[in-house]
């Protein structure tokens, strides 16, 4: 048959077909939107699965398999709907808040962070999701089983005598003077740079307190906030060392925040009679063990209760391989 001269509808419509095609390689698809498995009435998504994998692999460095992330999925379905049932919701401040910390720990920006996990292949809202069933799980548990979970002196003592530790190490309380060089966000490599010798140089001039933080006050782009107190045995054990070997009146060496070059003038510090780092440990140990325990209570009796509704059969089939799994080791 004569070929025919495609007219301009048609070329039109090939554009559209072209750049909905595009799209598709950066958006989830129709596959990605299937609906695999229904926990309580919420959907999870062939996407959300694929998402948490790949946040899950990036972050452990290890393979997992599919079942396991559906039923992390499955399970947080479960908690955010009883915590909903308490009138308990996590806010997208709380939930920023902590995804920015972690920004802060990697010593990247907020955007830069969005941007390594673009790379990775997974998009912010991914982690926020977990972040937000994290947050919204752990309130749940301290609010119903807080009596449970106090710790009292006699526990503190009894889990040092087992480590064969005093826990009289001498704890101190810190005054610290937050000082900040700003650094505008999305700033280039050399203008990070640039910022970080101005925060040495003010390092360099900052003789003690009084007069230092008045000539940080003074200079451009630099913030200082109001006195915190710190406790040591509430510190990283990293921090704890710098702080015991500065000197009073000095700056710690600046560290990358969501603001900008971050250091402490170290203004105060004072003997406490709180628990010392070896106390504090073995509390937060403590905490751990029962908070795991309740947690894991608390997770079964809503999974005997849940409605699960799986639309795949295949994921049927290995969440209960995965069912089987947990119950030997339980056994066990």
């Amino acid at each position: 048959m004569p070929r025919t001269k495609p007219k301009p509808t048609s070329l039109r419509h090939c554009l559209a077909a072209a750049l909905l095609l595009a799209a598709g390689l950066a958006a989830p698809g129709v596959g990605h939107a299937q609906v695999v498995v229904v926990a309580n009435g919420a959907p999870i998504t062939a996407f959300d699965i694929e998402q948490r994998k790949k946040l899950t692999e990036s972050s452990t460095h290890k393979k997992v398999p599919r079942q396991e992330v559906i039923q992390e999925l499955i399970d947080e379905q479960l908690e955010l709907a009883k915590a909903k049932q308490y009138g308990l919701v996590v806010s997208d401040a709380q939930v920023n808040e902590s995804y920015n910390t972690m920004a802060t720990r990697q010593h990247i920006t907020p955007a830069q962070f969005d941007e390594l996990l673009r790379r990775s292949g997974i998009e912010p809202s991914t982690l926020k999701a977990r972040l937000r069933a994290q947050l919204t799980w752990g309130e749940l548990v301290r609010g119903k089983f807080s009596a449970s979970l106090h710790i009292g002196e006699p526990d503190i003592a009894q889990a040092l005598r087992a480590r064969n530790e005093t826990g009289k190490t001498t704890a101190y309380v810190y005054t610290l003077y937050p000082v900040t060089v700003v650094v505008p966000s999305g700033s280039s490599a050399a203008v990070v740079e640039a910022k970080r010798r101005e925060a040495e140089a003010l390092r360099g001039r900052f003789l003690n307190c009084k007069q230092g933080l008045e000539l940080a006050r003074a200079l451009r782009d630099v913030a200082v906030r109001d006195a915190v107190s710190r406790n040591s045995a509430d510190l990283p054990d990293k921090l704890r060392e710098l702080l015991g070997a500065i000197e009073i009146g000095k700056l710690t060496a600046p560290d990358v925040t969501s603001q900008g070059l971050q250091m402490f003038a170290v203004c105060g510090k004072k003997q406490t009679t709180a628990d010392s780092p070896a106390q504090h440990q073995a509390r937060e140990d403590i905490y751990k063990q029962r908070f795991d325990r309740e947690s894991k209570r608390f997770l079964e009796e809503l999974r005997k209760a849940a409605m699960i509704e799986y639309k795949d059969t295949n994921a049927q089939s290995a969440a209960s391989g995965a069912d089987d799994r947990r119950t030997r080791r339980h056994r066990r």
